[in-house]
């Protein structure tokens, strides 16, 4: 019998947090994040990161794991989270995965196998001795050129990370972007229950934009200013949304009118990506977070009562 998990995703400000919660009191079960920078300590306000407050005394995993120079990957995050699906269930809980970045989400559900590539010092000295005569921006167009996807994946503040992902096209002759196998072929390892929450898109924009503006009265600024004296630009936490739009600012070359805007507009591109990507997933059962919170607590909960009642735990 296939373990049971239950996944609640979609776009950045539709209300996973809440939710994961809620349905976590409903059925005895524990939070696994899914979300890609809320791994970093001390990065809290710009990931939106759930408070003590808000986990209402259920377990959360995946979530304050890591320093702001440390780099993680998908495969670390698999490994890991597997680890917390063994220690939910030793506990006689049921695991709950709440996020929205894509890629950890199907690396549980469809069991994705990554590429191991060697590494090769002497390839990865090259590179390195590349981008010190040439700077992060030939870095970058090199990693483009070797795979192009990875334009929507990479940042190319993230150096450390575009030289793992250029050792990778050139060691294994694929691309960084693909070295997870078709989804289609995976066998999956276990049971899933994915609930998507969705919003009109303009109510969902309004909604961002607001967020971003609580965020800055909530001392975003001073996080991000003691946090970049700390890490650096090149750490992989300022990367993200809502850090990495402050590089510029805190360089004196923007606003900060300039910087919040920026976020802003990012973070609504960021919300679009993420309805591009779950909407090829068609065992998602959707939401509409415009129907009510209620309707919403009340749908999933139908959901979930079904699904649980399927065969043993």
């Amino acid at each position: 019998m296939k373990k049971k998990l239950i996944f609640i995703v979609g776009p950045t400000s539709v209300g996973k947090t809440k939710l994961g919660v809620d349905i976590a009191k409903e059925f005895s079960g524990e939070i696994i994040s899914c979300d890609s920078m809320q791994i970093y300590k001390e990065f809290n306000i710009g990931t939106a990161k759930v408070t003590n407050e808000e986990t209402d005394g259920i377990n959360h995993y995946m979530i304050d794991i890591l320093d702001g120079n440390q780099n993680f990957n998908v495969s670390e995050y698999k490994n890991m989270a597997e680890e917390c699906i063994g220690k939910i269930y030793s506990n006689k809980n049921i695991p709950i995965f709440v996020g929205g970045t894509g890629l950890y989400v199907n690396s549980i559900i469809y069991d994705l196998k990554f590429t191991d590539s060697e590494q090769s010092t002497e390839l990865r000295d090259k590179i390195v001795e590349f981008y010190e005569k040439n700077g992060k921006d030939l870095l970058y167009d090199l990693l483009l050129y070797l795979d192009y996807s990875c334009k929507e994946k990479i940042h190319k503040n993230n150096v450390k990370r575009v030289i793992r992902a250029i050792e990778v096209c050139l060691n294994t002759k694929k691309e960084f972007s693909k070295q997870c196998n078709d989804y289609e072929n995976n066998t999956k390892k276990y049971d899933s229950l994915v609930i998507g929450l969705t919003l009109d898109r303009k109510i969902l924009y309004n909604r961002i934009n607001s967020r971003v503006d609580i965020m800055i009265d909530n001392g975003l600024v001073e996080e991000v200013t003691e946090l970049y004296k700390k890490y650096g630009e090149n750490s992989q936490p300022f990367t993200a949304i809502g850090y990495r739009e402050f590089i510029p600012y805190l360089k004196n070359e923007i606003t900060i009118e300039e910087c919040i805007e920026n976020i802003k507009q990012n973070s609504r591109k960021y919300a679009k990506r993420q309805f591009t990507w779950f909407n090829k997933n068609e065992n998602i059962n959707w939401i509409d977070v415009e129907n009510g919170y209620d309707y919403v607590l009340s749908d999933a909960k139908e959901l979930i009562s079904k699904f649980l009642s399927e065969g043993d735990l």
